[in-house]
């Protein structure tokens, strides 16, 4: 939130347009709205951008609409801050980005801190319930039900006080630490990384040690309570031992491992309660994990595709000019001339208008309903026909004279080259879009123009000669039509908009420079001729540069660093299941010899208990398992459906060896806890358990 804040600004909608000082005061007046400032540095060509802020942010999508009603502003001027609002999980509907990763961080979070409170809990629970014949004991002499519950809340809270302070600052420091830590590490490896300042406000402490205490309280006073109700009686005679209230059988146990199954299986659901932590918490952990693994792989396959390689070979140097304009960039041929660079195109983006008539439609466009399915945001529909967005792309001269001869048009300065394909929008798959003409060529003339209409005053205009209508377009790391696909990209050279560009305004406040260097260029190579094209740049202009081969390499840093976060979280929500599985085969071990003695004394050896131990660890390691693959599939079927990822290309990538590691982990854990059970449990003495008079 605070990088986005620097970077971009912190407002959370804008609107684009001419507000007087009277409607400007009612939007200040409005209910919801903190702030409304007018943007000088985006306010240009005499188009006015008015920031706002809202007291809260639910509140941005719902009233923002009605704010530029009141101002006069048409919906198709108004903006919204996406990527920050999606950090306070509000989500604009035509917001196409996934935005899924923190809503993910949010949710591992969440289960981590519900089994943990399960845990704390249910640890509670297990150590009272061990004490009943104590507390029975003491009922008898007198002790009243709430003096049992006064000292087992006592119990509680010397036993947790010291461990509830030291564990909270050391949670502090080491989250400090680990920011600290990370900015150190990250400095170098992801450029341009904001950093973090570590910092933990007073009320956020007070607010986690009253959590914790109404948790350890509220975990161990249910417990007591329970306990506390007991009559003397009751508590003396009881031995302890997990049973079924009611007896049910266990087919699939019984089929595959006969009578040990059956009894292993009524095993479980008797500790069904106290295993409820450790079932949960395994689920959960494994699920996340295998989620996660997924989610990441898929991503990874995603981002290569769409960007990394398909502009492989366009790219190599991406520069940013902060408050440039292209036309009067005087270091344009010093950049083109340098060793080592194939192509440098300068350029710089521009909104404008176009009116599209329907004799200009083609008959493929015509095919799958022509505008009929256009947003009214972009599209607008007049008396002669549709006024599209027409966004302008103004490339330096000489990249323009060669971008010309590529499409086979005239290397002339005084036109423009426009990108005549749209993409079939009844198409859903966007990873393989058809794309057919958009314009028919024989509706346009011999001499083809383009009247180009002010964006938000259509009344202003500039005629434009067209020199092509082709499907190429420049070598430029740039994406056209994605989120309007009814946009008529026009490329037009710097000549040509010192001429026009009063007319039309709206440029991007940034210049762009696109430079590919040689083929096979190593990371060194790239860094010096980045360092070259930053120096030259640099000195009349705030700018930031980036190299290929390094923005690869820190975003697959970016994402072994997300993973190893999830992942951790994955990791503490399986400590929880197995500090569970612990806690109870070894905290109920003497329950356990009395229900072994029982078995024992009808006839059963200590090899069918044997097996009976396993078929339980079995179990309780295998049941997340089974649970888990089916979603994961079904999960991963649906995202492989919804990014239009063929499912052969993700098989090979996928990521099977961890998901493998983190299961065979829970089967060896919960096979080790009950291996250390087994050790205490198997030598029973039947004698000595049967003359224990609370035997029933």
């Amino acid at each position: 939130m605070e990088r986005i804040s620097l970077n971009e600004g912190g407002w959370q909608s804008r609107l684009v347009g001419e507000i007087d000082g009277e409607a400007l005061e009612a939007i200040r007046n409005f209910a919801t709205v903190e702030e409304a400032v007018v943007n000088e540095e985006k306010s240009q060509d005499g188009e006015m951008v008015t920031d706002l802020y809202f007291y809260h942010y639910k509140d941005v999508l719902q009233d923002t609409p009605r704010i530029a009603e009141l101002a006069g502003i048409p919906p198709e001027n108004t903006a919204y801050h996406h990527e920050l609002l999606a950090l306070y999980l509000v989500r604009d509907p035509q917001d196409t980005a996934p935005r899924l990763l923190f809503p993910l961080f949010l949710l591992i979070v969440a289960l981590a801190s519900f089994s943990l409170v399960i845990i704390i809990h249910n640890s509670f629970a297990v150590s009272m319930n061990a004490r009943i014949h104590q507390f029975g004991i003491f009922s008898s002499i007198g002790a009243t039900p709430k003096q049992i519950r006064t000292c087992l809340l006592q119990e509680a809270a010397s036993l947790c006080a010291l461990p509830l302070f030291v564990g909270s600052l050391l949670g502090v420091a080491g989250g400090m630490g680990l920011i600290l830590l990370t900015n150190v590490l990250l400095r170098d490896a992801v450029q341009g990384r904001h950093e973090s300042s570590p910092g933990y406000h007073p009320l956020i402490l007070a607010a986690t040690l009253l959590v914790a205490v109404a948790t350890i309280w509220l975990s161990a006073w249910l417990p007591a309570r329970k306990l506390s109700r007991l009559t003397p009686l009751e508590a003396i005679k009881n031995t302890g031992e997990l049973q079924l209230r009611r007896r049910k059988s266990s087919p699939i146990l019984s089929l595959l491992f006969g009578v040990e199954g059956e009894l292993a299986g009524n095993a479980l659901k008797a500790q069904r309660k106290a295993l409820r932590t450790a079932s949960l918490s395994l689920l959960f952990s494994f699920m996340a994990f295998t989620m996660m693994q997924c989610f990441f792989s898929l991503t990874a396959i995603s981002t290569r595709e769409t960007y990394f390689e398909r502009y492989q070979n366009v790219w190599d140097i991406y520069a940013t000019l902060k408050d440039a304009q292209v036309e009067s960039f005087p270091e344009t041929e010093e950049l083109q001339g340098l060793a080592g660079v194939e192509s440098a195109i300068v350029y710089q983006r521009a909104a404008a208008r176009r009116l599209i008539t329907e004799a200009q439609i083609s008959e493929e466009m015509k095919s799958f309903g022509g505008f009929s399915q256009a947003p009214g945001q972009y599209v607008t529909q007049v008396q002669d026909g549709w006024m599209v967005n027409a966004p302008l792309v103004i490339l330096d001269d000489n990249s323009f004279l060669a971008y010309c001869e590529q499409v086979g048009a005239a290397p002339r300065l005084d036109g423009a080259v426009v990108m005549n394909q749209i993409r079939d929008v009844t198409n859903p798959d966007f990873r393989h879009p058809v794309y057919c003409p958009y314009l028919k060529k024989d509706s346009l003339g011999e001499a083809p123009v383009s009247v180009l209409r002010q964006s938000g005053s259509e009344d202003v205009t500039a005629e434009v000669a067209v020199l092509a209508y082709t499907e190429q377009v420049p070598a430029l790391r740039e994406e056209y039509a994605t989120l309007d696909y009814y946009e008529l990209v026009h490329f037009i050279p710097a000549s040509l908009w010192r001429e026009i560009g009063g007319q039309l305004g709206g440029t991007n406040e940034e210049v762009c420079i696109c430079v590919l260097g040689r083929e096979g260029a190593a990371l060194e190579e790239l860094n010096a001729l980045q360092a070259q094209i930053h120096a030259i740049v640099s000195k009349n202009h705030a700018a930031e540069s980036e190299n290929r081969i390094q923005k690869y390499d820190s975003n697959n840093t970016m994402f072994q660093g997300m993973m190893a976060v999830f992942g951790g979280f994955c990791v503490l929500l399986a400590l929880i299941g197995m500090g569970n599985v612990f806690s109870n085969t070894l905290g109920f071990v003497r329950q356990r010899k009395r229900e072994f003695a029982r078995y024992m004394s009808v006839g059963l050896t200590p090899t069918s208990l044997r097996k009976m131990f396993c078929i339980e660890a079995l179990v309780l390691a295998g049941r997340p398992i089974l649970i888990t693959l089916p979603l994961a599939v079904a999960a991963v079927g649906a995202m492989l459906k919804l990014s239009y990822v063929d499912a052969g290309e993700f098989l090979a990538q996928a990521p099977l060896v961890p998901i493998a590691v983190f299961m065979l982990a829970i089967v060896a854990c919960v096979a080790l806890a009950y291996s250390l059970a087994w050790r205490s449990i198997r030598k029973i003495s039947l004698a000595e358990v049967l003359r224990d008079d609370t035997m029933l």
